[in-house]
């Protein structure tokens, strides 16, 4: 489990701005063009797997879980943030969303053919990382698919690096070293993509999302 203190305070946090987060963030993948090709591809190669159930773990109020449905995926969100699941469940009243932590997900063994983690886990502690990034393996099933999402360090002699987030305490990582973390876990990197920082940029960090694949299970 992650430490109590930062996860309460970092739900509480998003609790208090979701009104403004989801009017701010709804129309982002409009002027993303990159993100909209690795959601593309990653729809595919989920579809690719048999097309099961794909979870948006840090979904928001629901934009992006929306856009996977339309991708013809079997998409749901999952969030910690109570609020937010609520203006989700208002705005896309046909799809599924549910109130939970990423650390402990009420989620069966093996039972996803893809996970998305978009820039959820800038608020967690590198200490408490591996958990979340086992829950992942934990409830994909083998060929299932992870896309994940985050802010680059400034290179690999940085694994991480705290950020000025503007809602609650945030990480960067270093894609080598986060592509080695999920090695361990069981989830082998597929493709990457690192995305420069616009010049009108309030940050001016890489963007990168990885693209991950569980192996198969292993023959008893």
């Amino acid at each position: 489990m992650l430490g109590h203190d930062a996860s309460s305070a970092t739900r509480e946090a998003y609790d208090a701005v979701a009104p403004t987060y989801a009017q701010l963030f709804r129309g982002e993948l409009r002027d993303r063009p990159l993100d909209r090709a690795m959601l593309g591809a990653f729809a595919e190669v989920v579809r690719a797997s048999g097309g099961g159930r794909v979870a948006d773990l840090g979904c928001g109020p629901g934009h992006v879980t929306a856009y996977l449905d339309g991708l013809g995926l079997a998409a749901y969100g999952v969030d910690a943030s109570s609020a937010m699941i609520e203006l989700a469940r208002e705005a896309y009243p046909d799809l599924r969303f549910d109130v939970g932590s990423m650390a402990a997900l009420d989620i069966a063994d093996g039972v996803l053919c893809g996970v998305l983690s978009r820039w959820s886990i800038i608020h967690t502690p590198p200490q408490e990382l591996p958990v979340i990034l086992g829950e992942f393996h934990r409830v994909l099933a083998p060929g299932g698919h992870l896309l994940l999402g985050f802010s680059a360090s400034d290179g690999p002699s940085h694994p991480t690096q705290v950020f000025d987030h503007t809602v609650a305490p945030a990480y960067r990582w270093s894609p080598d070293h986060l592509a080695a973390m999920l090695r361990t876990t069981g989830l082998a990197e597929v493709a990457r993509m690192v995305r420069e920082p616009e010049p009108t940029d309030r940050r001016q960090f890489q963007e990168v999302q990885l693209l991950a694949r569980k192996g198969p299970a292993e023959a008893v």
